[in-house]
């Protein structure tokens, strides 16, 4: 199967021909996933001393989203520290943002993990779409939401980006100031990679141009298919089947997104991916435009073997201050941190010091 350049916002390198999914309206279980679907399913197993609580809050967009709240069962009645996680893009909060905050909570800290708009449990019309903007005021929908818990003092509030979320936790750091400490693991910049390609391989007008206009050929596309009662293309997920000679971090994806180990039957990098326009916006956008000015705390976690590396290292460069930190895990992969792969890559520990430190 050929390998073509595309710009791909399901988190995976390389999007491969014959897999996208224009008819689809409900996403498809992979071949080596058998896994029933249900509400209840998470990729991981609860902590003992963890709760964990549904919740749902709404954004300044009037858009309902979906969270879960983890607790330590012996959480103090006032004054607790929290953070609110997302990510990775195209994934859910029962993958790898609640596996990090059933960590955290374990730790000590009240955890919000929250689907973000259009996806997973959230509301939000059309499905399968994002926008810089709105997911940033996602995130400071979540803090809301958490500064008004009675048990939560709101001075000390952090939040969590994985991955494509990395760079959203960065954005929504440089504008909302009630933020004392932000970590970026694994980041993406996901503005950086629509309108540049990987490792900046199409960062030419031209380029962008020819994207450009693919982009609004299928606005086109999109419209008579809704107009007609259908849907908007999907961009695809992750491969599947997997290539013999797919990159290896596209074999990364595939072994977390599209096996048990992390497969979710709504997450979008697991079935059937992004509308092949949600890409628009993000071209049009530059997440870290005002990063720089971040005066609060922030931590940049990556693995050392991450191809997405580049990201994390030029955004930590663009941070000020003293309370800045760099955190390169060595012989992690990308998706290592996702979960912690098969050596517990993510310094969970090292974590709670950092928000230690910061939200006192």
């Amino acid at each position: 199967m050929k390998l073509t350049k595309s710009i791909v916002l399901a988190g995976i390198a390389l999007a491969l021909t014959g897999t996208s999914c224009s008819k689809e309206k409900t996403m498809a279980a992979p071949t080596k996933a058998k896994i029933s679907s249900g509400s209840e399913h998470y990729t991981f197993e609860l902590a003992e001393n963890v709760s964990r609580t549904k919740v749902t809050f709404r954004n300044h967009f009037g858009i309902e989203l979906s969270g879960d709240l983890y607790a330590p069962k012996n959480a103090a009645a006032k004054g607790n520290a929290a953070i609110a996680i997302c990510g990775p893009f195209g994934a859910v909060k029962e993958q790898a943002s609640g596996f990090y905050a059933n960590e955290m909570a374990s730790r000590g800290y009240i955890v919000l993990a929250f689907d973000p708009s259009y996806t997973g449990e959230s509301g939000g019309e059309p499905r399968y779409m994002n926008s810089p903007d709105i997911n940033t005021e996602d995130f400071m929908a979540a803090v809301d939401y958490l500064s008004t818990r009675d048990n939560i003092d709101p001075e000390k509030i952090g939040i969590i980006g994985i991955c494509g979320w990395g760079g959203m936790a960065l954005n929504t750091a440089a504008i909302d100031t009630r933020i004392k400490a932000t970590v970026a693991s694994t980041m993406y910049d996901m503005s950086r990679v629509a309108a540049n390609g990987y490792f900046d391989s199409a960062n030419s007008a031209d380029a962008r141009n020819e994207a450009r206009k693919a982009l609004m050929a299928q606005r086109i596309e999109d419209f008579k298919a809704v107009e007609a009662g259908g849907t908007y293309k999907l961009g695809g997920g992750v491969v599947d089947p997997l290539p013999e000679d797919a990159p290896y971090f596209v074999k990364d994806y595939y072994d977390y997104y599209k096996t048990p180990r992390g497969y979710h039957e709504r997450s979008l990098n697991s079935n059937g991916g992004w509308n092949v326009t949600a890409g628009t916006s993000l071209m049009n956008t530059k997440l870290l435009a005002y990063s720089d000015e971040i005066q609060n705390a922030v931590m940049v976690l990556h693995g050392e073997k991450a191809h997405s590396r580049y990201f994390g290292e030029d955004a930590f460069k663009r941070l000020t201050g003293d309370n800045k930190e760099l955190v390169i895990i060595p012989g992690a992969s990308h998706t290592d941190l996702y979960d912690g792969g098969d050596k517990n890559y993510i310094p969970f520990d090292r974590l709670a010091e950092f928000f230690g430190k910061y939200l006192k």
